[in-house]
This record gives C-alpha cells, structure tokens and sequence, in this order.
C-alpha cells in the first residue's frame, strides 16, 4: 500500500489533459490534508481541485462532525474509514441512523459522540455496540430518555474504555451493574447527576471493571459503602466526588481502604465532611498531585475553615502540586500550615476565600515560589503589600486571576509586568489598573489571555502597547472599559493577529473603524459588541469579510445593525453558530438570510420591532441546524403549533422570554454579574 501511494499517479484517461498535480504521490496529498483539518472550508476547497484529491482526501479522513443527520446518507458512501464521529451537532439521531453507522463503519469505529443528540433509544444502540466492537470511546452526556435497557445494549460494548453518562437520570443501580459485568475494560466512567445510581450501582463499578483510571461521581447519593471497594481500584488516578451529601465524617471514619494510585481528588461540597473525613479518605495515597475542596466551609456552617488540621492532611503528600479551596474561610493556622507543605506547590487557587489577607497571602507565597498559577479572584482585602510579595517571589507565574481585588492599586500593576514576564494568562477584571499598568505587562510576550473589564482607568495609549507588544494575544475582554475607542482596538487588530475572541460591549466610543481593525483577525472566533451604538451594519460587514471563522456573535442593542448587516454574514459567516440579536433593527429580511448558514444553532431574538410572526415562521423552517431559540413569548400564540411541534420534533428547544423593553442599556446588570451591591458601585 505504501509502495504505491509513492508511485507518480497515472492521468485519469490518456485523452485527458496533464493535471499538474498529477506529480504529486498519495502520500504527500495526505501530509497536506493533515496541516488542513481545523479548517473544514480548506479541506473542502482541497478537495474539490481534481477528482485525484477529492479520492484521496474521501479515504484519508478518519473523523466526522456533521452538521445535521440528514447529511448522513450522502457521508456514508463518500468516507469508509472514519474512525471518530462527534454528533454533537446532530439535535436528532434516531434508531435508524445509529443503525446505519453502525453498519457503515462497523469495522472503523472507535468513538461516538452523542452528547446532545436526542430520540434514539436502546434498540438504536444495541445496534450500535454489537456491530462496532472496536467501540473505544461512548458520550451520551444528557441523554435523559435512557432507561437500563439502555445501559444493558451498553454493556455490549466490550472494548469499551471511555464512557460518559452525565445526566442520564433514568439509568439505576441495575442498569449500571449490567455496564460493569459487559463493559470490563473500562478505563474513563462519568456518572454525574445520575441520581438513581446509589452504593449499589457504584460498587459493582468497582468490583468489575478493575482498570477504572477516572471516575466521576458528583451529587450521586452514595456512602463508605461503596468508596471500600472503590479505593481498592489498583489503578485509579482521578476521583471526582463533588455534591456527595451522603459521604461524611462517621463513614469515612470506618474505612479500611487506601487507594496509593489516586492523583486527584475533588471533594467539593461535601458538606458532611471535615479534615477528619479527608484524613480517612487519603491515607495511604502515595501519588496526590491535586486536591480540591472548593466552596466548602461557605456553604454550611458544619464544614471546617481551613485549618491547619485540615491543610496538615495533606502534609504527608510530597508530589502535591495543586491546590483548589475557592469559596474556603481561611485562617491564620491555615495559612501557616499551607507554607509549611513540604511539596512543589505550582498551583493555588484561593477564589473567594474570605479570611484572606495581605499578611497570610503574603506569607504564604513567599514559601511557594515555584508558583505558576495563582488565582485571588475577589479578594477584597488584598492589597499593594500582597502583589509586591507575589510578584517579588513568584516570577516564574504564568497565570494570575485577580478580578475584583479592589484594595489593589494601579501601582502594583507595573510590578507584575516587571517581574513575572513568563505570564501568559491575566485576569485584571474590576481593578484599578492604568496606562501604566498596562505599558508595564506589554513585557510579558507570551501573553495570550488578557481580561481588563470594568477597568476605567486605561485607555487607548496603554492598549496600543499591548497590541504592539504581545503578538500572541488569543483572547481579550475590554468589557465596559469605557475610556477604549477605535484607536486602541486598531492597536489590537494590527498587532494580535493570533486574536480568537475579543469582547468590547458597552463601550460608546467603539466605531465601525473598530469592526474594520478586527477584521485583519482571520483566526477571530467570538465577538461581544453588544451595546455599541456606535457600529453598524457597515463594520460588520466588514467581520463577515475578513472573519470567516467567527462561531459566536453578540449583537444586542447595536441599533444601527441592521438587515444590510445580515446579509454578509449570511455569504461569508458559514461558521456561525450562536447570534445575538435582540434590540437591533434587523427585519424579517435579514432574519431569513441567516437561516442560511448551515451551522447556526443558537439564536436569542428578543425585541425585534421589523420582525413579523411570518418572517419568523419562515426563518425558523428554514434554519434546519436549530437546536436552541429564545423568543419574546408574544410570539407564542402566533405562530403555527404545526411549526413549533415540527422544530421540536427535530431537537430544537424554544425559550420563551416575557422581558419588557429595557430602555436603559444594561439596567444595573453588570453590577449583579460581578458580585458588586448598588452600593460599591461608584
């Protein structure tokens, strides 16, 4: 096979004219091919050059993501080999085309993705797992309609080593058994709010399927009874018990198990359990690389603060690298214990913890200086003296999420950019920061994440360094930074030319000459404008133009787009999936443009004053990938119940909305958002 993908390929017919591709072999075409694959558009134009590529790329390609089922039947003859087949985008898959999958690609298939696809049914898939033995990887997240006869087809799949059930509410403790005597490979189990799966169900997981690496089982009501046997899985890495109210101190207590494989632990809001329970749960854990008991101690007055009779549980574990206690009471005890820790601590996140000072951040970073992450979102008693520390003794930080530290100064923002130039992640939201501040981080070149929302005081000049400087920006957030206007954003579209997703609603100083800077992002993927009066349809014809992998488009209350903005995104935008468009001007007209692209699957249409129940009957039928609308619920009994049930029939879900219209531009909106009363508002 490979002797003759080298070989020169023939011409079609002796009478057709030289192809000059003919000169390259199958295998160069394939290398090709394999640069092209995040891009579906260049692949298809690849394809289509001459019928030698449009062969060879029919038999190189090994995964699928189809718009819609229907499209099925035609991708079934054209791709022989594919090997991975993601349905995420398919609303409805019935019985019917899970049996012809699965006797299409029987031979080739390794993973499916049916995470948000509905209407199938354990027939459907016990097609599927008998005729696809090399079945490896299996999503059916949401999947709520599934019963144990489903998970008895499930069982069928006995290669079977990745499998998520999140959600899947109607599957029990039976169902389950049935998985752990067929499934026996199983290396990946997600039960998540599987609520019907108790000890039972658990512990037959764990007696079976004794290669288990992960296993998820957030807010099951399980108890000890079953983490006995789970702890004695020999190779379990990653144990997610997140919302296990039935686990507490008493149970744990009598546990005569200890898992030395375990990695990470996630023991988040279990209420019931204190340093004493954790202590039982770890012991003899020789491997812990990462524990997170995050919004523990705010939740219920029966959860300890961190202690140091908590944080001395982990004493013990010198390959602990990360620690996660968001929404915690720290102590000073805590604290000291923490600095203590005798292993490389390389991440910490302290979100929300209240108790949190400059005296105990301080003391606690200057013992952990191989810190890489950290993360003292809404901190609010944190000050100059904590960002002096952090900075002096944690340069090797490449991220730092510090939203809502509002005791932090503009100063201390010069010291981040000074001393932590490896810094690629910065999360400034809600801070004092200034030009200055700014002019400062624009040394850190490896900067790809910058969010400086709510931040009143930068302007255009600190922007424009930035721009000029961090060339590896991907994602910017300038959201009700209301000092920003066209320049600073052209600073931005000339030197990020890497920029995936930039938000820039509610700012009144951004033009049409903004959308037309950011429309050198080639590689732009979201796009927040929601709230500039100051765009149009004429800057957004220029996004559609030069963006052409936008997915993601907010656009509410930009009065001034209208049905002439439509129009070019409808031509150019082929990617977009999820659009924006309440409050605008866009007409029946426009609305039925986009119900062109054959991608779109969100839309939220809300206050359309140029939108007839017709036009959104019509725009509705047509945008055949729907799988979620939001409407005014005015329109509910004005449109067809026929249409409605046929859209529904298909997997699309309507939300109605009865909002009133809002005058105001963001009615106190953002203040809730981040978590500030009318009162600190200034």
């Amino acid at each position: 096979m490979k002797t003759q993908s080298k070989r020169r390929r023939q011409p079609l017919s002796p009478d057709s004219s030289p192809n000059p591709f003919d000169i390259l072999t199958e295998e160069i075409v394939c290398k090709i091919l394999d640069h092209l694959h995040n891009d579906p558009f260049a692949t298809k134009a690849f394809s289509l050059t001459c019928k030698a590529f449009y062969f060879i790329e029919s038999r190189h390609r090994r995964i699928l993501k189809p718009l819609r089922p229907e499209l099925l039947p035609r991708i079934f003859h054209r791709y022989p080999f594919v090997s991975h087949l993601d349905l995420s985008m398919c609303p409805r898959v019935d019985d019917t085309t899970l049996n012809v999958i699965s006797s299409t690609w029987k031979a080739t298939l390794q993973s499916i993705n049916l995470s948000r696809s509905r209407f199938f049914t354990n027939a459907g898939l016990s097609s599927l797992f008998v005729n696809c033995s090399g079945l490896v990887e299996v999503d059916l997240c949401n999947a709520t309609q599934l019963t144990d006869l489903a998970a008895s087809a499930i069982a069928e799949a006995k290669n079977l080593e990745r499998l998520s059930l999140a959600r899947c509410k109607s599957i029990t403790d039976m169902g389950i058994g049935c998985i752990a005597v067929g499934c026996r490979k199983l290396r990946s189990l997600c039960l998540k709010w599987c609520l019907r799966v108790g000890d039972l169900g658990v512990e037959l997981i764990a007696l079976k399927c004794k290669q288990i690496r992960s296993l998820d089982l957030s807010y099951l009501p399980i108890t000890e009874k079953s983490l006995n046997s789970v702890l004695q899985l020999q190779h379990l890495e990653d144990l997610v018990l997140e919302g296990c109210h039935g686990i507490d101190d008493d149970g744990l207590s009598t546990l005569d198990q200890s898992c030395k494989s375990l990695k990470m632990l996630n023991l988040s809001n279990c209420q019931n359990v204190t340093h004493t329970g954790l202590s039982s749960l770890i012991n003899g854990t020789e491997q812990l690389q990462q524990i997170i008991l995050a919004y523990g101690s705010s939740v219920s007055p029966k959860l300890p603060k961190v202690t140091s009779d908590l944080v001395k549980c982990l004493n013990a574990y010198s390959k602990l690298q990360s620690i996660k206690l968001d929404g915690c009471t720290v102590t000073w005890s805590g604290i000291k214990a923490m600095a203590s820790l005798h292993s490389p601590v390389k991440e910490l996140s302290l979100s929300k913890c209240l108790g949190l000072t400059d005296d105990g951040l301080s003391f606690l970073v200057q013992s952990h200086k191989d810190l890489r992450k950290l993360d003292i979102t809404c901190c609010r008693k944190i000050t100059y003296t904590s960002i002096d520390i952090i900075t002096n003794s944690c340069t090797s930080l490449t991220s730092l999420r510090m939203e809502s530290c509002s005791l932090v100064p503009k100063e201390a923002f010069v010291l981040i950019g000074a001393r932590c130039s490896f810094l690629e992640e910065l999360d400034a939201t809600d801070n004092e920061i200034d030009d200055e501040g700014l002019k400062s981080i624009s040394r850190c070149s490896k900067l790809s994440i910058l969010k400086l929302g709510i931040c009143s005081n930068i302007s255009d000049e600190g922007l424009a360094k930035v721009g000029s400087s961090c060339s590896m920006l991907k994602e910017v957030d300038l959201y009700r930074s209301v000092a920003i206007s066209d320049a600073g954003i052209a600073a931005i579209g000339d030197g990020c030319p890497a920029l995936e997703m930039i938000n820039i609603a509610y700012n009144d100083k951004i033009t049409d000459n903004s959308l037309v800077s950011l429309s050198k992002c080639r590689m732009l993927k979201a796009l927040e404008i929601r709230g500039c009066l100051g765009v149009s349809s004429i800057g957004l014809s220029a996004i559609a133009v030069g963006c052409k992998q936008l997915t993601v488009l907010d656009i509410k209350k930009c009065f001034n787009i209208n049905d002439n903005g439509m129009l070019p995104l409808a031509q150019f935008s082929q990617n977009l999936k999820q659009i924006n468009l309440s409050y605008c001007s866009v007409t029946d007209v426009g609305l039925v443009a986009l119900a062109s692209i054959s991608r779109l699957q969100n839309m939220t249409i809300l206050h359309l004053a140029g939108l007839t129940p017709n036009g959104l009957a019509a725009a509705l039928l047509a945008c055949r990938a729907l799988t979620k609308v939001k409407l005014h619920a005015s329109f509910r009994p004005l449109l067809p119940q026929s249409i409605l049930g046929y859209m529904e029939a298909h997997g699309c879900v309507f939300h109605w909305r009865d909002k009133a219209f809002q005058k105001e531009m963001d009615p106190k909106g953002w203040k809730l958002h981040f978590g500030r009363s009318s009162s600190e508002v200034p």
